[in-house]
């Protein structure tokens, strides 16, 4: 004889609804995914593994990253010319476009404007 299904537990309370969570929307990116998108598909382009993630907002239209690559190695290491990258997302991770912002060696700080 097949055993009827029971719902709750073995002392007869009933079980609650599963909450359901919200299916994660198709075409976004969470922060940390934005950041590895940003720096592969610049990496992609330039043929050079970026440095860093230097900043990254999220925008009407996806995301938008400053990317750092060593553009020129030299030694020693802190005159070594590297350049930054604005670089757009959409939604996907997609690259919509990039543009190099800044050019300077390793060794220089900003300074106050």
């Amino acid at each position: 004889m097949p055993t009827p299904h029971r719902s709750g537990d073995d002392h007869g309370t009933p079980a609650r609804p599963r909450a359901k969570r919200p299916a994660p929307s198709r075409g976004t990116h969470d922060a940390a995914r934005a950041m590895r998108s940003a720096a592969a598909r610049l990496q992609e382009l330039l043929g050079r593994t970026p440095e860093s993630v230097t900043a990254l907002r999220r925008t009407p239209d996806g995301w938008e990253a400053d990317v750092d690559v060593v553009e020129l190695e030299r030694v020693p290491e802190t005159t070594s010319v590297l350049g930054s990258y604005h670089v757009t997302l959409d939604h996907d991770g997609e690259l919509v476009g990039y543009e190099r912002t800044r050019r300077y060696t390793r060794g220089q700080i900003d300074r106050p404007g």
